[in-house]
């Protein structure tokens, strides 16, 4: 009787404590987690869903050339209002400029997944979610703003933190607005034989 292949070692290709926190509701635990560090600017012309997947499949790749043995996943993720695309806000009133945006009005949350296997295939799988945010009034703004949830992340907000209770509406993946939707992450996984350990 054969011995099964051993489980190659999964990175994550981010430094995200929310997407390490994802994998872990589902019982995956990475071996190591190493950020890629990639040029996330948009290309002219680029969709925001063409910019998701884009960047997660080069943090991706730029990790395997390092790791050449193991299974690396990476994601990224970009709010966007039409083609307008909501990056981190680079000071307070960045933030509360982009949530006047998203005020009273949808939007969508692109998160590209990515994983590249040790064989050298490399798969990705876009999701999509419609996000739509009550009217915000001062005090909800202000809130939003000082509780501080609006660094470092697209959008300027955190649908698992304050903002949750902003939203009227969502269709899609809630995981994947937090950034890791875990249906297309384990369907990616599972494609290029992970198996969990």
């Amino acid at each position: 009787m054969t011995s099964p292949e051993p489980v190659p070692d999964l990175i994550l290709a981010s430094a995200s404590p929310r997407r390490l926190a994802l994998l872990a509701q589902v019982g995956i635990t990475p071996t190591r987690v190493e950020p890629g560090n990639i040029d996330e600017s948009p290309r002219a012309g680029e969709t925001p869903a063409r910019l998701a997947v884009r960047l997660a499949l080069e943090k991706a790749v730029a990790v395997a050339a390092a790791h050449p043995s193991a299974l690396v996943l990476a994601a990224d993720t970009v709010v966007a209002v039409g083609r307008r695309v909501l990056a981190k806000p680079d000071d307070e009133n960045h933030a509360r400029q982009m949530l006047g945006v998203l005020s009273g009005r949808g939007h969508r949350v692109y998160t590209g997944v990515a994983a590249a296997a040790p064989d050298g295939r490399v798969a990705s799988r876009l999701c999509e979610t419609r996000v739509k945010f009550k009217r915000l009034g001062l005090q909800d703004l202000e809130a939003l703003i000082d509780c501080g949830e609006w660094r470092g992340v697209a959008g300027g907000y955190r649908i698992q933190g304050l903002a949750g209770a902003m939203v009227t509406n969502l269709i899609g993946s809630y995981s994947g607005v937090v950034g890791l939707p875990l249906h297309e992450t384990l369907v990616l996984l599972t494609g290029l034989g992970y198996r969990r350990p």
